[in-house]
């Protein structure tokens, strides 16, 4: 059965001929990763393995049909009387408990809810937690298996009368409410999948030992984001056995802010025995210049197992460095450059642009838009399309017409007014028998027909909107906006806080800016050509693609760009940045290049409201591409919060201090590991 192996290099077809004992192929980037798995798992059945015994687990039902079709694809000669499972982690979770949640005292007719089901029932819970807030924390607690109980007992050791006891206090009641409407109605959340599999094998020893030894051979794709509970259910799996094949790579693990560990697949030698570590490290995807940009940037990582990817293509063109004095010239340069590819025959499909900061985009997709350049937004919203951005337009449109009903329905309850749907139709109703619009049928709604509280809230927002309708220009409107509608203050309450805001700000910025510099600029036109916009978009079905980082991961194009290479913006930096997840992420985006790769940077960004001078990323040089823009100097002054540098750690930032004499004992942390230094060791970035 070679000839299964005969398209693999030396190092898959090692990878692919070792059945027995726990093994890591370590998978750079564009090193056929799929290809080596879906190998192995054709050449174990070749050997005579039972396929029914072989578990592959995926995190993608894409990546598991995928690699289902390739490796029967290899066996289409060979006659099966039972198949490899190739499934999710959670589709394993749903298939166990089909057969096993009796173990709970549970029926197996449960019905699995979903995450919108999921806020609804939180949400019949009295709560001034709002209801995804209180669904994220839930399913926190479930990956990290605290039991109701736990999580009870948890929130009373909190410091009497903290706001932090009082938080989690809220949250574990909720949790306790949930839990019991989750056994009464016999539902199973996405989180159940895993964590009650989990539970069940862990106080069932005999079960475990059935299901492990049903399962003899298993192999996990994406190790790197695997998270805590994922590893102990492996650990249960492998219980009579150690035959783990786990597939990653650390210099990829981009999400540990959703509770991925990176320590899974840096400790995994230390968990297993005699564990064998296969390397891929000849890349399929990209030129060396590319490749050698990635290699230098990434090897400014301490916290990583080490390999160094090989270019089997020619050495390509440079990467270029394109230096920009705004966000508008930035877009602009970059829609001449895409269109001028374009012109040369390259396919828009061909062409991406990456960004880390989600508001980011509104300047780029507003180039595009001018240079009529389409483009789809993947794995995300475009800009004017998120949530917040078309609240604030519907205000907008409304300050500027009160008869626009369809503009008002959306905002009516945005910030929240007590509105329920009988008190809506009850304004319908009167603006429908008298002939008027939804805004003048609520200047004439009295108490008897809603209650006192939501008639004074909408009271207050006619007032409001009648204020800035009545100011002289657009941008006393733009100016008096926040104070008035207090939409920012609304969405500081809600998930992705930070982001949504953030976009608020570059809308509001970028509209004054306009008003500023442009004498000719109409807000009503603005309003309107975007409404063409949206009418126009996607016709083309050849397009571009813009995406965030994270939403690129596992692609690949032959001619991208990526923007926004400046300290603050990428490197992300904020008091919970871990740097070195932060220089996989700008790895991960460098390693989406096969031909042509532009890396941009500003020098100046309106975000969150004003302009700032910013330096280039870090990562620039890193990559061996720039001089660096960060200067290091000696310090007896530190705070929370400082970037630091020492000589054999790197960069890092100081999370606590202590005065220590005539210096400072600072707990610094260094891409997810913490030290404790003097300051005299170290140097300030400046």
């Amino acid at each position: 059965m070679e000839d299964l192996l005969r398209d693999l290099n030396a190092e898959q077809k090692m990878a692919a001929k070792c059945i027995d004992g726990p093994m890591l192929i370590l998978a750079g980037a564009g090193s056929g990763k799929t290809k080596t798995i879906t190998s192995r798992l054709a050449y174990l059945v070749s050997q005579g393995i039972p396929p029914n015994s072989i578990l592959t687990l995926t995190f993608t039902n894409k990546a598991a049909n995928e690699m289902k079709i390739r490796a029967l694809r290899l066996l289409e000669n060979v006659n099966l009387t039972t198949t490899p499972l190739l499934c999710t982690f959670h589709k394993f979770g749903l298939l166990f408990l089909k057969f096993h949640i009796n173990e709970l005292n549970r029926n197996n007719n449960f019905i699995i809810i979903d995450s919108d089901d999921k806020k609804k029932i939180i949400k019949n819970f009295e709560s001034d937690i709002a209801s995804s807030i209180l669904a994220k924390e839930i399913s926190k607690m479930k990956n990290s298996l605290i039991s109701v109980e736990e999580a009870l007992k948890n929130a009373s050791n909190f410091v009497e009368n903290d706001y932090k006891s009082d938080f989690f206090s809220k949250i574990a009641n909720i949790y306790k409410k949930y839990e019991e409407t989750l056994q009464n109605e016999n539902l199973i959340d996405f989180d159940d999948l895993l964590m009650l599999p989990y539970k069940i094998l862990d106080k069932n020893e005999d079960l475990c030992k059935n299901i492990s030894s049903k399962y003899q051979f298993i192999m996990v794709d994406e190790y790197q984001d695997t998270n805590d509970l994922q590893f102990n259910l492996l650990k249960k799996l492998c219980l009579t056995h150690n035959n783990l094949c786990v597939v990653g790579d650390d210099d990829q693990s981009i999400y540990g802010w959703r509770g991925a560990k990176i320590e899974n697949i840096l400790n995994f030698k230390n968990e297993f025995k005699n564990v064998k570590i296969v390397k891929l490290q000849n890349n399929y995807r990209s030129t060396t210049n590319i490749l050698n940009a990635a290699n230098n940037l990434i090897d400014f990582n301490r916290n990583r197992l080490g390999k160094k990817l090989i270019s089997t293509k020619d050495k390509g063109s440079e990467v270029e460095i394109l230096e920009s004095s705004d966000e508008n010239y930035e877009a602009n340069k970059i829609a001449n450059k895409i269109q001028a590819l374009i012109n040369s025959g390259i396919s828009p499909k061909d062409i991406a642009i990456l960004y880390r900061v989600n508001a980011l985009s509104r300047a780029l997709e507003d180039g595009l838009t001018k240079a009529k350049i389409n483009y789809k937004m993947v794995g995300g919203i475009k800009f004017y399309e998120r949530a917040e951005i078309k609240d604030a337009i519907a205000y907008l449109r409304l300050i500027l017409n009160k008869d626009d009903d369809f503009s008002l329905k959306r905002i009516i309850n945005r910030p929240k007014r007590g509105l329920g749907k009988m008190s809506l139709a009850k304004i319908e109703k009167l603006s429908f028998d008298n002939k008027i619009s939804l805004f003048d049928a609520i200047l004439n709604l009295d108490d008897k027909q809603i209650s006192k509280k939501s008639l004074n809230e909408l009271s207050k927002l006619a007032q409001n909107l009648n204020f800035l309708s009545s100011l002289k220009d657009d941008l006393e409107i733009l100016e008096n906006f926040e104070d008035k509608i207090k939409l920012k203050e609304y969405y500081k309450a809600l998930p992705d806080a930070q982001e949504r805001v953030a976009n608020l700000d570059e809308l509001f910025a970028m509209l004054k800016d306009e008003i500023r510099n442009d004498d000719k600029f109409d807000l009503v036109e603005f309003l309107n050509e975007l409404s063409l916009q949206s009418e126009q978009d996607a016709i083309n079905d050849e397009v571009i693609s813009i995406m965030s980082v994270h939403a690129s991961k596992g692609l690949e194009f032959d001619h991208l760009f990526v923007i926004g290479l400046e300290e603050g913006f990428f490197p992300l930096i904020g008091d919970t940045t871990d740097i070195e997840e932060e220089r996989r992420l700008a790895y991960v985006a460098i390693t989406r290049a096969k031909k042509n790769l532009t890396l941009s940077r500003a020098e100046s960004r309106f975000y969150k409201g004003k302009r700032e001078r910013l330096k280039k990323s870090r990562f620039l040089s890193e990559a061996g591409l720039c001089e660096s823009a960060l200067l290091f100097e000696k310090s007896s002054d530190f705070k929370k919060g400082d970037l630091v540098k020492h000589k054999i750690f790197g960069i890092g930032r100081v999370e606590s201090l202590s005065k220590i004499k005539n210096e400072f004992k600072l707990k610094i942390n260094f891409g997810g590991i913490c030290r404790e230094i003097m300051s005299s060791f170290v140097e300030k970035v400046v």
